[in-house]
């Protein structure tokens, strides 16, 4: 097992590690919309969250020496599931290969963001 520690992405929030590679796969802690630079919240609606959920999961994988074309599962946490339209929109934007996912609405999110991204990636 392999840790993937990343600057730019925002630190772990707890006692994780951002990402785990073992058996050929990375798996990805949830991203929340954190800027890495300042660890402030992304400040905007869903599509701004949804948008920086993702490029943090993209900066994890890139240190990890994988791309979002690898990615073959994710999970999405949204606190509000009338977002589901506007979520998708930006999420099509960054996960093009149509990996499989579950995405399913929670009672809240840590430090009460809109979305929580997190996946599971073939390592070539």
């Amino acid at each position: 097992m392999e840790k993937v520690y990343t600057k730019n992405a925002p630190e772990a929030i707890g006692p994780y590690s951002q990402a785990v590679k073992a058996g050929g796969l990375l798996f990805t802690s949830g991203q929340i919309p954190l800027i890495p630079e300042t660890g402030e919240l992304a400040q905007g609606d869903i599509a701004v969250q949804a948008e920086q959920s993702c490029k943090n999961v993209a900066a994890i994988l890139e240190a990890a020496g994988c791309k979002l074309t690898d990615v073959v599962k994710t999970t999405c946490f949204l606190a509000d599931m009338a977002d589901f339209p506007r979520f998708n929109e930006v999420y099509g934007k960054y996960f093009t290969e149509k990996p499989a996912r579950s995405c399913v609405a929670v009672k809240t999110l840590p430090k009460n963001v809109l979305c929580e991204v997190e996946a599971i990636v073939e390592v070539k």
